[in-house]
């Protein structure tokens, strides 16, 4: 394989073990890349404010199913979802009969009714550091850039949000993010674009990349690295289009491969420095 110069892992299900928390072992390994020259870029549904308070603000981030890139702390690209896509999801939901609560991303806050659930809030703290609650959703469309519109819905996203969604905007990309999330973004966003985006603005090949998923909302994203990483726990459509099947996330399947992919570097760096020396 060609060693990859940008590494993109996604979050939940990948990186972050069954209490969606960063391994403490993540650290040396990112720790590893940087001196190897490797950018690491957490690519994920999560808001990028949430991304920056886990890993600080000063990596690269594929953030919100790839509407919002950022690199060392610049926001470089944003993709933003037109009024009328927002409000034609906000009117078709009225349909489902199932509890379900809406957030309504732009780059910087996630905005939810005042009326959400009390589950919904609970799953706002892990993938919304910055979030703002209001009386109306549909007041804030007009004046804000919403990149995404996200859909909590505990009883099954794909079963009950996914068919009214993708009928509601079949013009927008819609992503089952997983069992309990779906994600709108705008025609063409999704994290394999914000993948191809981020490798030219560093100035790196495709075929250089290399990319960790689990879910659906991570196909794209296979599909476009160079190097495609599955995790054990992976939907079987992303197994499908794998080169690499990694151990689980709950295993720290992310770590394995990437120590296992730096100590090959490591050591072409080092015979090629002894065949400099002669």
């Amino acid at each position: 394989m060609v060693f990859p110069r940008l590494i993109a892992l996604d979050m939940d299900g990948t990186l972050l073990d069954g209490e969606s928390k960063i391994p403490e072992s993540f650290w040396p390994v990112l720790k590893r890349a940087e001196e190897l020259g490797v950018t690491i870029a957490p690519a994920s549904g999560r808001q990028l404010a949430t991304l920056q308070h886990q890993f600080g603000p000063e990596l690269s981030f594929i953030a919100e199913n790839g509407t919002a890139i950022s690199h060392k702390g610049e926001i470089i690209h944003v993709s933003v979802l037109p009024d009328d896509a927002v409000l034609r999801i906000l009117d078709a939901l009225q349909a489902v009969t199932v509890d379900h609560d809406v957030v309504l991303c732009t780059p910087t806050v996630g905005y939810v009714s005042e009326d959400a659930n009390p589950d919904t809030f609970v799953q706002l703290e892990k993938y919304y550091y910055s979030r703002e609650t209001v009386k109306d959703p549909r007041a804030i469309v007009k004046d804000s850039d919403i990149t995404t519109v996200g859909v909590y819905c505990s009883a099954g996203s794909e079963e009950h949000i996914a068919p009214v969604v993708f009928k509601a905007v079949p013009d927008h990309n819609v992503a089952v993010s997983g069992k309990e999330w779906l994600d709108v973004m705008p025609a063409g966003a999704n994290k394999g674009a914000a993948l191809h985006h981020m490798a030219d603005t560093l100035g790196i090949d495709i075929a250089e990349t290399a990319a960790f998923g689990d879910y659906l909302n991570d196909y794209e994203l296979l599909q476009e690295a160079g190097t495609a990483v599955a995790m054990d726990n992976a939907h079987p459509q992303l197994k499908d289009v794998a080169d690499v099947i990694a151990p689980s996330n709950l295993d720290h399947g992310v770590i394995t491969v990437l120590n296992e992919w730096f100590d090959k570097m490591e050591s072409t760096q080092r015979v090629h420095a002894n065949q400099r020396e002669f």
